[in-house]
């Protein structure tokens, strides 16, 4: 089985790595300040799933450290001057505030030196239009990825979590940026409680169906993290996790069902390990995706 993957993607457009920057916006979130709910989603921690973001503080000032500590990681192959990232806005949502004062902070962020592609995560209820075509206008100078969380399409588990948005929601703001240019990269959590396989295959194949086509997606094994509520769930009624030889499997199968336009960004978390109480294996993320590569190439 043949897929398409981000890395050789940003290899092909820019000619080698593209390293990705962790910031943060500021922002927080509907489910977290009252206005739908409080306590985020109950899988989502503290941190609001941006655990190895840069502390706010002046952007240019995150990018430099950022640019520290990514750097830091890699060999200096090329010269500083030519080093290309992404600026990746992941915590909370990112498109949850004042238009213009977001415009302002991602336009600042777009022309610093080096970056190359705008990624935002944010929720399909947080997008107006004005904020989408501040977006768009961005992305003519500096490619903006746009990335929702949409977890699954069944409204019954979504309702559990607390999503606090129903599917044609999702539907109208992907409309809407994909009429506006936009690259739109959607993320999706396998094993949520009471999820059988064929209700997690069937997301994936609403997925598959989205027209205009979907641009890329990301797919993560559900991790329960220390101080959320579907920790104190677990701890009080456990249910099951899937086995890293059953998740590899399921993920092949999910890419299967993709179209090969359909570029994938992720196929397992990078869970924060002082903050992870299941699945243990998610934290050796090397030896999950050597399996992933085994099974896809025997696929």
């Amino acid at each position: 089985m043949r897929i398409r993957t981000i890395s050789e993607e940003l290899k092909s457009e820019f000619g080698g790595k593209v390293l990705k920057l962790s910031l943060s916006s500021g922002c927080t979130c509907p489910v977290r300040d009252g206005t739908k709910g409080t306590g985020g989603c109950s899988f989502c921690s503290e941190g609001g799933s941006g655990e190895f973001a840069a502390a706010i503080s002046p952007i240019r000032d995150q990018i430099l450290e950022a640019k520290k500590r990514v750097d830091a990681k890699f060999p200096k192959q090329t010269p500083e001057s030519d080093r290309k990232y992404i600026a990746y806005f992941q915590s909370f949502t990112n498109t949850y505030g004042d238009p213009e004062k977001l415009g302002a902070l991602f336009r600042e962020t777009a022309s610093q030196p080096g970056i190359v592609i705008l990624s935002i995560g944010t929720r399909p209820d947080c997008l107006p239009d004005e904020m989408i075509r501040i977006l768009a206008d961005i992305n003519r100078s500096c490619k903006v990825w746009v990335e929702l969380g949409l977890q699954t399409i069944h409204e019954k588990t979504a309702e559990a979590f607390g999503r606090g948005y129903e599917l044609p929601v999702f539907e109208d703001a992907y409309r809407r940026l994909k009429e506006a240019g936009l690259t739109v990269i959607v993320h999706m959590i396998l094993g949520l409680p009471g999820e059988k396989r064929e209700d997690m295959l069937s997301s994936i194949r609403y997925l598959s169906d989205l027209k205009p086509g979907l641009d890329g997606v990301k797919l993560q094994m559900l991790q329960i993290l220390k101080g959320t509520r579907m920790a104190e769930q677990y701890a009080e009624a456990p249910f099951p996790m899937m086995t890293m030889e059953t998740y590899t499997d399921l993920v092949v199968e999910c890419l299967s069902l993709l179209p090969p336009g359909i570029t994938v960004h992720r196929m397992t978390g990078d869970p924060p390990r002082k903050l992870l109480i299941a699945p243990d294996w998610t934290t050796d993320k090397k030896r999950v995706l050597n399996m992933l590569r085994r099974k896809i190439n025997e696929a």
